[in-house]
């Protein structure tokens, strides 16, 4: 007689190990993974306590008034993280800032507010320009070339002003600045929509794929026939004109801006993009997560001029900020996650040879 198959058996536990984990590790392993993600937690824990450490820092005027300053910070950050990507680091943000700002209560006594902007816009071009191509086609590291270039723009702040500013910007700019739409501020709605376009100019384009691959290793996307000057010096010039528009922003809210009103802007600027989880060694980054590093850095320093701490303390505070972000970088985060493909323990009924129709049949008898 023919042998036959035994009936098939229900799969046993230990062949889906993804089945048997619990559900707060299936949970979890759905959860945003790596460093990008782990500032949106760190914010969502701030606003928490913030009632508790500065009662009313979540009330509607205070979150009006710390929105506008979030948004130019976070429209300032993400130049310095398309800079950051290409393994750099920008220190003329204050001149960029300044001189912008400058321009901005200069100008348009004399072309109007249009005309003005344009004129800032193709300085910050000119601005990008020159540094872009000192790293380049120089090869001077970007951290001279940029201290070198910020010397230079705070030089021409102080020689346009004559020393000291005083005009005020456009009632136009002002008024738009302050002004709100559906009770949201224009400069953070501005902020949104600038995060947005970056956001899918990176993740869902050519460039964008490109831009991350001269980041990641500039000698490899060179071999791969990516012009990766052109992307460097692109990163450079798109940055000073996230400055510039910052700066902008800036003298409109406030209406009069100072000589030096970009030099509180440096250390915040590197500092969210650390907390935003890009990597200084380039590649990879993410506008979102820097957006929202300056909104958590803005609300920081709300809660913590609330409990009256000095200004000394906010520069304490986000030194260390950058230097817990430059070491969490290294964090191997996918490790800390379950996956579904890891390797079991064996068990004992992993002993058991598999059993064969031959074995099933007739014994022989002995």
């Amino acid at each position: 007689m023919e042998p036959t198959s035994p009936p098939a058996s229900p799969v046993p536990d230990h062949a889906s190990p993804a089945s048997r984990r619990p559900v707060a590790g299936r949970v979890a392993s759905r959860l945003p993974a790596g460093p990008f993600s782990a500032i949106w937690i760190a914010t969502l824990v701030l606003f928490a306590v913030s009632p508790l450490l500065a009662p009313g820092s979540l009330g509607s005027s205070a979150l009006l008034s710390m929105l506008p300053f979030a948004a130019i910070l976070a429209i300032a950050a993400i130049g310095q993280t398309l800079v950051v990507q290409q393994r750099g680091l920008d220190l003329s943000v204050p001149g960029s800032i300044a001189l912008a700002g400058a321009l901005t209560t200069k100008l348009p006594e004399t072309m109007g507010l249009f005309p003005a902007l344009l004129v800032i816009a193709g300085a910050a071009i000119a601005t990008g320009l020159i540094v872009g191509l000192a790293v380049t086609r120089l090869g001077i590291t970007p951290l001279v070339a940029t201290l070198g270039v910020n010397a230079l723009l705070l030089g021409t702040v102080i020689k346009v002003t004559g020393g000291s500013i005083t005009s005020t910007a456009p009632k136009a700019l002002t008024s738009f600045a302050e002004g709100r739409s559906l009770g949201i501020p224009h400069t953070a709605l501005l902020a949104v929509l600038l995060v947005a376009v970056v956001s899918v100019l990176m993740r869902a384009t050519v460039w964008g794929r490109r831009f991350e691959a001269v980041g990641a290793n500039p000698r490899s996307a060179r071999a791969a026939g990516i012009a990766v000057a052109r992307y460097q010096l692109g990163a450079y010039v798109a940055a000073t004109l996230c400055y510039a528009a910052a700066g902008v922003l800036l003298a409109g809210f406030i209406s009069a801006p100072s000589l030096f009103s970009g030099d509180t802007y440096l250390l915040p600027t590197i500092a969210a993009v650390v907390l935003g989880g890009t990597s200084l060694a380039g590649g990879r980054g993410s506008v979102v997560a820097t957006a929202m590093g300056a909104l958590f850095l803005t609300q920081l320093e709300q809660v913590v001029l609330a409990m009256g701490a000095t200004t000394a303390v906010q520069f304490v505070i986000q030194g260390v900020i950058v230097a817990l972000g430059m070491g969490l970088r290294n964090v191997r985060w996918a490790a800390l996650r379950p996956r579904g493909g890891e390797a079991r323990r064996p068990t004992a009924a992993d002993a058991v040879p598999p059993t064969t129709s031959a074995q099933v049949g007739p014994s022989s008898g002995t």
